[in-house]
């Protein structure tokens, strides 16, 4: 990487900045201000036009910082000129060189591309030299100097001495030799054996349970990711979040169990089980908030696979729908995950715009908090959009 090739970065941002600009009118012309819709909106313009997609975390690493002081990948690079109306990212800096810059037909590989080829060229083994040995392996007979004598008559017969007693004696203190050798060892293997036991004897004695969740109205599973806490005497609660159509297992000795159980669109519940005698597999039954999921299904409901006209007359059911359930005081945020710009307050008209507009953003908006007053307005929502990565984990 060099600084040209930043330079040209930055003239790339300006071309993509226009490009957009041609069909949309974001909220400031300058792409470093962008925030919230405008990205979304930005993202959903690039996937249509140049059949890829860049992470929120990116577009704020690379396009909020001016100038910038990192290239980012080739692959980022080529879509982006794609979007700008180029072939590829080699093809945007032939079209725009500076005075005496040159390129050549590796420029698409980065130096730590380069680096590695250099480096797998450099280790590779030569071929081993083969030695063939012509000589001969000459073989000798043994002579044998001690040969048998023909005639058997007057030749000595050697015994063997007797050495039972002085075996016996031999083995036995052997094994006395190794027990007083080894008898540190021994006893320590002993101990840690013994303090394994104590150290594990929670999972070794202890048991497992299931409990599965599905929705008590629909008989189906729950939409929403629960949140779990696990109540023992004496100790601070322990906080566990399933996932929507997972199971939760929770290992224990303990003979009773006490969980409370809360989700976004259910009521909360208590749980207390004995589990003396209680069974290994348990389905629980969550009361959905009907006000609550309804709120949900008309922020998310796609309308983008009907006719132009149809989706107009949706668009405005969906609208006079949200109107009614949300109160024009309502407190909504819109949670980010990254360290720039971790969350935004929305008004109400916002929010309705926002959840209105027919984008493929809305597939990965996901409600992590909803509350209403007694009177059954919501008053109170927080959500986010999640990115392409966050859905692929």
């Amino acid at each position: 990487m060099t600084d040209l090739d930043l330079l040209h970065f930055e003239q790339l941002k300006k071309e993509v900045q226009a490009q957009y600009l041609k069909e949309y009118t974001p909220s400031y012309d300058d792409i470093s201000k962008w925030k919230g819709i405008d990205i979304i909106y930005f993202q959903e313009d690039l996937r249509k036009k140049a059949k890829g997609n860049i992470s929120e975390k990116s577009f704020y690493t690379y396009f909020k910082n001016s100038p910038v002081t990192k290239l980012p990948r080739i692959d980022m690079l080529n879509l982006l000129s794609i979007y700008a109306g180029y072939d590829s990212w080699y093809e945007f800096k032939k079209q725009h060189l500076f005075a005496g810059e040159l390129l050549t037909d590796d420029e698409d590989l980065s130096e730590e591309e380069i680096q590695e080829l250099e480096k797998t060229v450099l280790n590779s083994p030569e071929q081993p030299k083969t030695v063939i040995s012509t000589g001969k392996t000459e073989l000798k007979t043994a002579e044998n100097t001690d040969l048998q004598k023909s005639i058997t008559e007057n030749q000595p017969i050697s015994q063997k001495p007797r050495i039972t007693q002085t075996a016996n004696f031999e083995a036995i203190k052997s094994k006395k030799n190794f027990f007083q050798t080894n008898a540190w060892a021994i006893v320590t293997t002993i101990l840690i054996i013994i303090t394994g036991l104590l150290g594990f004897k929670d999972q070794i004695f202890s048991k497992t349970y299931k409990y599965c969740f599905s929705d008590a109205d629909r008989g189906v599973g729950v939409i929403n990711t629960l949140e779990i806490k696990v109540i023992k005497e004496n100790e601070s609660p322990i906080l566990y979040k399933i996932k929507p159509g997972e199971c939760f297992y929770y290992s224990t000795k303990d003979k009773n169990l006490k969980m409370q159980i809360s989700a976004p669109f259910y009521e909360y519940m208590e749980v207390n089980r004995s589990l003396e005698n209680a069974p290994d597999e348990e389905m629980i039954e969550l009361k959905p908030d009907d006000y609550k999921m309804a709120a949900y299904y008309f922020s998310i409901k796609d309308v983008t696979g009907a006719p132009k006209e149809e989706q107009l007359t949706l668009i405005k059911q969906k609208r006079n729908q949200l109107e009614n359930l949300i109160s024009n005081n309502a407190v909504i945020y819109q949670v980010y995950d990254n360290n720039t710009y971790g969350i935004e307050r929305l008004d109400k008209q916002k929010y309705i715009t926002l959840v209105t507009t027919p984008t493929t953003s809305l597939k990965n908006l996901s409600v992590i908090e909803m509350k209403k007053d007694n009177k059954g307005k919501i008053v109170s929502i927080k959500f986010k959009i999640a990115t392409t990565d966050e859905k692929n984990k």
